[in-house]
This record gives structure tokens, C-alpha cells and sequence, in this order.
């Protein structure tokens, strides 16, 4: 594999110049697809509702740390939906308009609620 059958992007094996991967990214299985402008920033608005989302279970479990007596519980909770949340944001797909639209509507949704139950 040469530099120029490298994707562009990809991580590198500089000791042998070939590409690796990590396996990190969410993108790393999305299909081809020709991306609008306007389809490109309601994938990524959708993304960072759960990235939202996800941010107001953090606001939870410092909350809940801060506390004289924290409950291990509420703490456990959160972070089960931050898993539950990231696991939804990898099943996001940018080609489903529909699926992409719901998910901003019902992430920002979830936290406002997840942070309005912290005032």
C-alpha cells in the first residue's frame, strides 16, 4: 500500500507506511453517499444533540458527586444513558433525513429535561 492508497484521513503505521485502524470513529462505516450542505449540518446538529444530551448527564453525575451524601444510584443511572446515549449516536445514519430530524428534536428535548431536574 502506497501513500496514495492511503485514505485520506487515516491513521498511519509510520513504521511500515500503511494505514491502520483504531476503530475509534463513528464514521468509519457509513456508506457513500453525496452529502448536501444542508444534509451535512443536520447530521452533525443531530450529533451534537446527543453530545448535549450526553453533557446533561455529566451535569447530573457532578451534581450528584457534590453532595454531602451522593446517591450511587442517580450516578449509576446517568451513566447508563450516556451508554445508552452513544450507542444511539453510532446508529445515527446521515442519508435517513427522517431519522436525522427526530433525533435533533428528541436530544435537545432530552437535555432540556435531563438539565431542568437539576434546578
Amino acid at each position: 500500500m502506497t501513500a496514495r492508497d492511503t485514505p485520506q484521513g487515516a491513521p498511519r503505521d509510520t513504521a511500515r507506511g500503511t494505514a491502520r485502524n483504531s476503530g475509534v470513529s463513528v464514521t468509519h462505516d457509513l456508506e457513500p453517499h453525496d452529502w448536501s450542505n444542508e444534509e451535512t449540518a443536520a447530521y452533525e446538529a443531530a450529533i451534537e444533540a446527543v453530545n448535549g444530551a450526553v453533557g446533561a448527564y455529566s451535569a447530573t453525575i457532578a451534581a450528584e458527586e457534590a453532595k454531602d451524601v451522593p446517591d450511587p444510584a442517580v450516578i449509576e443511572a446517568a451513566r447508563t444513558a450516556q451508554g445508552r446515549l452513544a450507542r444511539e449516536r453510532e446508529g445515527l445514519r446521515s442519508a435517513d433525513r427522517e431519522q436525522i430530524a427526530e433525533a435533533r428534536a428528541r436530544y435537545a428535548q432530552l437535555a432540556r429535561e435531563v438539565l431542568a431536574d437539576l434546578t
